[in-house]
């Protein structure tokens, strides 16, 4: 009897539905892989992952553990794993941007998805077994954040100037953040290295893996370099951004910053305004004016996935280096100068 291609991929088709392979039949199969426990392959996990990405992961394997710790990795349901989700949610600490725990819920399903993910792709499962793409993450609402307006940004810049232990490093982060529209892990991560003078260019390394040369005025510029002299950053692989004291600065000097300010201007407090906002502000000014493929450009978004117009309407760094000139009322040594409304 000759068996046909169908009927073969039916049965391929079955055996993978029942977690088999076509060894499995034989009369001297091959050993399987044992499984592993929850607690023993969240480590292997980890270790494979940024060590960024494995720290907020972490907390989420940390209540799967403690639930599932010593059951197989095959055993938890789809069910069990969304009761574990709903806990979370019921769990999350409640902030003033609190949006009734949905960020925790979708934080661990994105970290059992990841954990089983690398099941799959380690054959301990294959992508019908998995559990974890059985359960729906929550309906992503909208972000609150908006563009400040200019009364706002001037207001957040004249009390981070004239408040604080500090007022001259607060004053550049704002200014950093405004014209580059980087994210905080940019700036955290910039080095005296990343500085070039002669392009008037920073060179950003933000999240998953990404990095791109983004202009900057001659004034911001000439303000990090005599920050990077004045606060003793001369190991050009070291962290640009210091106290006075040369410590390098951490997210909590954007925590202390915006605490600050929200103490004395109540919108800032009572919208939770943070850096991220002067993201959004410069970007929404570009765009306003430069259309959305400088905007795309100047956030440093690569994917076109949510438009594959952008691949053909891809911006330069002289585009961007355009923008920022109007942006600044500064020349720049790569803006189109012919451009109506650039600075000469």
């Amino acid at each position: 009897m000759t068996t046909s291609q169908a009927e073969l991929d039916a049965a391929r088709l079955l055996l993978s539905k029942m977690g088999l392979t076509p060894a499995d039949l034989l009369d001297n199969p091959e050993p399987r892989t044992e499984m592993p426990t929850i607690s023993a392959y969240i480590p292997v996990v980890a270790k494979s992952l940024s060590p960024a990405t494995a720290r907020s992961y972490a907390p989420y394997w940390a209540q799967a553990e403690a639930a599932w710790g010593d059951r197989r990795l095959d055993e938890p349901t789809p069910s069990e794993i969304k009761q574990l989700a709903e806990a979370s949610r019921a769990n999350a600490l409640v902030r003033a941007n609190s949006r009734g725990g949905r960020s925790a819920m979708e934080n661990f399903i994105a970290a059992l998805r990841c954990l089983y993910r690398h099941a799959v792709d380690d054959g301990l499962l294959t992508e019908l077994q998995n559990p974890a793409l059985k359960v729906a993450k929550p309906r992503r609402l909208p972000s609150p954040r908006r563009a400040l307006t200019s009364n706002e940004l001037t207001e957040i810049n004249t009390v981070a100037a004239e408040t604080g232990d500090d007022p001259d490093l607060d004053s550049l982060l704002l200014r950093l953040h405004t014209e580059t529209a980087c994210r905080r892990g940019g700036a955290l991560a910039l080095r005296p290295r990343d500085l070039d003078r002669a392009e008037c260019l920073v060179y950003l390394r933000e999240k998953d893996g990404t990095s791109r040369y983004q202009p900057i005025s001659p004034t911001l510029m000439r303000l990090l370099l005599e920050h990077a002299d004045e606060r003793g950053s001369t190991d050009p692989n070291g962290p640009l951004l210091r106290y006075r004291n040369g410590t390098p600065i951490t997210k909590r000097r954007y925590d202390h910053l915006w605490n600050r300010l929200g103490r004395h201007l109540p919108f800032v407090r009572n919208q939770n305004i943070s850096t991220h906002w002067l993201r959004h502000t410069t970007l929404t000014w570009v765009e306003r004016r430069f259309g959305f493929g400088v905007a795309h450009a100047y956030a440093g978004h690569f994917d076109s996935s949510d438009n594959s117009t952008v691949t053909y309407i891809k911006a330069a760094i002289h585009d961007v280096a355009t923008a920022l000139s109007v942006l600044t009322g500064e020349p720049h040594p790569l803006a189109h100068q012919h451009l109506p409304g650039a600075a000469q």
